[in-house]
């Protein structure tokens, strides 16, 4: 869920991750405009509308039980693997891949 900017209040799957500069990209959120030559696959050229990056501090991840944001903090299990768990109700996150 995005907690700042022109997409507040917004919920979308995270794309890609960039480590070094500290930015996510939401499937759907935060479309730009971009212009493009022509080229062989695209003869017209023109404009095309892609997803620019957010800077994680602006994105949450949401809590599967209730559908909120939600801080994250890790918890060891009963088999010593690490886990994500919501600060807010306590359960556990998992990840969809």
């Amino acid at each position: 869920m995005v907690i700042a900017g022109d997409e507040k209040g917004k919920t979308g799957k995270i794309a890609s991750v960039n480590r070094e500069k500290q930015r996510v990209i939401v499937e759907g959120l935060n479309l730009v405009k971009k212009s493009v030559k022509p080229s062989a696959e695209n003869p017209q050229g023109g404009f095309v509308q892609i997803e620019a990056s957010i800077h994680v501090s602006n994105v949450m991840l949401v809590d599967p039980t209730n559908g909120k944001p939600t801080r994250v903090s890790r918890k060891m299990d009963d088999k010593g693997v690490k886990q994500r768990v919501s600060k807010k109700t306590g359960s556990i996150i998992k990840a969809e891949i």
